[in-house]
């Protein structure tokens, strides 16, 4: 068997570098944002929301009847996923040490807060607040919550298994030694 060095490097030899976590949070940003939204346009189509995403970000500032079908979604769901980004960068500069889902459900419920109460004024295509149905506000708060937490649990969640391992690390090391 001839040494180790000499061997060709083979692919399954070859380490990757990991995602650092702000890479990770960007990812997951994005991610959630997509997928949420997703998620948003299916309750809007099925009648639970009487708004949609596309409401606050396309229809709220353009005219077009290409905003009201499958193409204002897609495109709004992709601004969703790109304006998610910051969002989650928001949470990993903030509470990235906070363990747990129930930073994640509040972190949820204040953005809810932020945009359906405060923020509502600025998107003229979104009912006021006071004007919402039940199965609006209902289904809304369940998708913030929902998205809050996959955000916030996902990072904190990489947060922890990095501090993890670099403890594991450094006993290990010192044990060595």
């Amino acid at each position: 068997m001839e040494n180790n060095q000499t061997e060709p490097k083979l692919e399954q030899n070859q380490h990757k570098k990991p995602m650092s976590l702000f890479h990770k949070a960007i990812l997951t940003g994005f991610v959630g944002g997509v997928f949420w939204s997703g998620l948003a346009s299916l309750a809007y189509y099925f009648n639970f929301m009487e708004v949609s995403h596309a409401s606050f970000i396309l229809r709220s500032f353009f005219n077009g009847t290409w905003t009201q079908g499958l193409l204002g979604e897609v495109i709004s769901m992709v601004i969703v996923g790109v304006l998610s980004i910051g969002t989650a960068l928001v949470y990993y500069l903030f509470f990235k040490k906070r363990g747990g889902m129930l930073p994640g459900i509040l972190f949820g419920s204040v953005l809810w807060i932020a945009f359906m109460y405060f923020l509502n004024p600025m998107f003229e295509a979104v009912p006021l607040f006071s004007d919402l149905k039940m199965d609006t506000v209902i289904t809304s708060i369940c998708l913030y919550v929902l998205y809050g937490t996959f955000i916030g649990y996902s990072i904190s969640y990489e947060y922890e298994n990095i501090q993890l391992a670099s403890s594991n690390k450094g006993k290990s090391s010192q044990n060595a030694g």
